[in-house]
């Protein structure tokens, strides 16, 4: 850690090399509903037995943690498939926003990776202000002035992915797997409410749903339109997400934001 933000984030010797991971290519189940454990995703990226974990155990459906890409010092955000599906709820939301203003106060780089099908409903979530919570990671992300960059691995769904350090809230990078898909919500939800009327009037309506889900998957759930849109700076393989993420951060190492002349913004408490 650096002693103050003015300093800049610890280096250590590192001698870059071809940089792929192979590894990271199986990780990503071919079943879009089967859960996958973020870390292995984490440790294939970052350098060899570098990852600190910071509260593994409250909020696990999101992961947060030092670590160091090519020698640098680096904090990272996860969400983690394999607790709610990687929803965002009230207390992951608090816990990456506490995370992500720590490293900002501290003038150390993001690495966001993101698989979130969205916010978790229910009435619990809603009475515990899921909204007023949610926010505060937005706030916490759109404010940061650190290099910040952003992998989309699967789901990156409605409001939850603007939250997690998309290009609409100011990120510096982001990238795409293949799989990645970018959508207003899941194929099949959008489809029963899209094509509502058609799959009615269908004499076979189970048949017909079928065929308007895989119609909008093979449309829109893709990362290729949104990077059409400028939202994704490159859709990647995995294997290179590594040697990526090292020029990237080694281009935003001397980032300036000049702010306004203000105290400070009024964020979501």
């Amino acid at each position: 850690m650096p002693h103050n933000c003015e300093e800049k984030q610890a280096t250590l010797p590192y001698t870059i090399e071809e940089e792929v991971r192979e590894e990271l290519e199986n990780i990503i189940p071919e079943s879009a509903t089967q859960p996958y454990d973020m870390r292995e995703v984490i440790n294939g990226v970052t350098d060899t037995d570098s990852f600190f974990e910071i509260h593994k155990d409250y909020a696990e459906n999101i992961v947060v943690g030092f670590a160091r890409l090519a020698g640098r010092s680096i904090g990272i955000v996860a969400n983690q498939p394999m607790f709610l599906a990687g929803c965002l709820d009230v207390d992951s939301s608090k816990k990456a926003a506490r995370f992500t203003r720590f490293c900002d106060c501290f003038n150390i780089p993001l690495l966001v990776f993101v698989d979130v099908p969205g916010f978790l409903p229910g009435t619990d979530q809603e009475w515990n202000g899921i909204i007023v919570n949610g926010a505060k990671l937005l706030y916490a992300l759109s404010e940061a002035t650190v290099p910040r960059i952003s992998v989309i691995t699967r789901k990156a769904y409605g409001g939850a992915y603007d939250v997690m350090n998309s290009k609409h809230i100011g990120a510096d990078m982001n990238y795409a797997w293949p799989s990645a898909e970018i959508a207003v919500m899941g194929a099949k939800g959008a489809s029963e409410i899209i094509f509502r009327k058609e799959i009615k009037a269908a004499k076979n309506p189970t048949k017909k749903l079928a065929e308007k889900e895989a119609e909008y998957a093979a449309k829109f759930a893709n990362p290729y339109r949104a990077a059409q849109r400028g939202f994704i700076d490159e859709v990647i393989e995995p294997k290179d997400t590594r040697r990526k993420l090292i020029k990237a951060f080694a281009m935003l190492e001397n980032k300036a934001v000049n702010l306004p002349k203000k105290k400070h913004g009024n964020i979501p408490l």
